[in-house]
């Protein structure tokens, strides 16, 4: 929830001249049910909210409309449409978000089902809306059960213009109808979140008891993303990535630390000891039913070679998942860029040119394309 918006280019004109045309009276009920069915088909908020932002501005004088939702201490813009406010302020808002405090936020905490403002500069709720150049403003509130506020329909005009009782009828439905869905895609994104934290959390936890270099895990997840990135691969492979990225040595939790912690070299049986992280990572990941099978896979697969010398299944080619074959390049690469009690670092080059001669044997040759390709 930390992203930046993006401004909208539907390129609606703004005139110089009074809003003159409103819309007719006219029954919502048909609206409301296609907009409520496409929010229940949204996977995301900004995309549940989208529709809906669309709607305001085709079906009232507003000529921009935006959604923000609560983020600690800020309110911040997920979705918009129409024409924004341009200028410092307005990027500002659209970086860091609607500071908790600012007097509309307050004022629709008080339980309101919706405010109308034909003239915001004669308004204390509407304070720093005119140094937007926002000359009318509605809001409505989006409360959870507990009647917390978690965000706020807006739509505006950058001319004075008087809300008509069908603009503010058809506002009031359109928030009371899409609000409870709103909540629920909130709540779903935060429990979301709760899991990507504690899976992150997990992730450096392991850092510290296997001498890993400090920072390992946000590097190579980073590092696995760009790849992904470079291959053109989805939002939902993506997020698999990432979390087995986060995961991907969990399985060393069950490793002694005489054998974890070892300063020397590993005899075979310890040696075996150490690749059975691989499969009990992969039993963990299991467990955790909210995970998806590419997690799994780079988890289980990450030591795999190309050529099938790996471990724990000796896959080879494009046997071996691709996220895992993925992985391995990352994986490795940090391990020879970063120092280690037993050996010093390697530089961006070297350790470049040892990735690429792997290509084919340690490592898949398209994905060492397009690791270098990053750089």
């Amino acid at each position: 929830m930390s992203d930046v918006l993006p401004r909208p280019t539907n390129n609606i004109p703004v005139t110089n001249t009074p809003v003159t045309n409103t819309p007719a009276e006219r029954d919502n009920s048909a609206l409301l049910l296609r907009l409520t069915n496409l929010a229940l088909q949204a996977e995301t908020v900004p995309a549940a909210v989208t529709p809906i932002l669309n709607m305001l501005i085709d079906e009232t004088c507003a000529v921009g409309s935006a959604y923000f939702q609560a983020d600690e201490t800020f309110f911040k813009a997920r979705a918009a449409s129409g024409v924004m406010p341009e200028g410092p302020a307005m990027d500002t808002i659209l970086m860091h978000g609607l500071p908790a405090e600012t007097p509309l936020m307050v004022a629709l905490r008080e339980g309101t089902p919706a405010l109308f403002f034909n003239d915001t500069s004669t308004q204390k709720a509407t304070l720093g809306f005119p140094e937007l150049a926002v000359k009318s403003l509605a809001a409505a509130p989006v409360y959870d059960r507990k009647g917390v506020l978690l965000g706020a329909f807006l739509m505006h005009t950058f001319e004075l213009h008087a809300w008509t009782p069908a603009e503010r009828g058809l506002f009031q439905a359109v928030a009371k109808t899409l609000a409870t869905l709103a909540a629920r895609l909130v709540a779903e994104e935060h429990a979301k979140q709760a899991h990507e934290d504690a899976i992150h959390a997990l992730g450096l936890a392991l850092e510290h008891r296997d001498d890993e270099t400090k920072g390992h895990t946000d590097r190579v997840t980073n590092l696995a993303l760009r790849v992904a990135d470079a291959m053109g691969l989805d939002d939902d492979t993506r997020d698999a990535m990432r979390r087995g990225a986060y995961l991907h040595d969990i399985g060393k939790i069950a490793i002694p630390d005489a054998v974890l912690r070892k300063p020397g070299k590993l005899n075979d049986e310890e040696w075996q000891m150490m690749r059975a992280h691989t499969t009990i990572g992969s039993n963990f990941v299991a467990q955790l039913s909210f995970l998806p099978q590419g997690t799994r896979d780079v988890v289980l697969h990450h030591h795999e070679k190309y050529n099938g010398q790996g471990y724990p299944k000796q896959l080879a080619g494009d046997d071996i998942p691709l996220l895992a074959r993925i992985f391995a390049v990352v994986d490795v690469y940090d391990a020879l860029t970063s120092e280690r009690p037993y050996k010093p670092a390697w530089t961006h080059e070297d350790a470049l040119a040892e990735i690429r001669n792997c290509a084919g044997s340690h490592f898949d040759p398209d994905v060492v394309a397009a690791f270098v390709g990053i750089f």
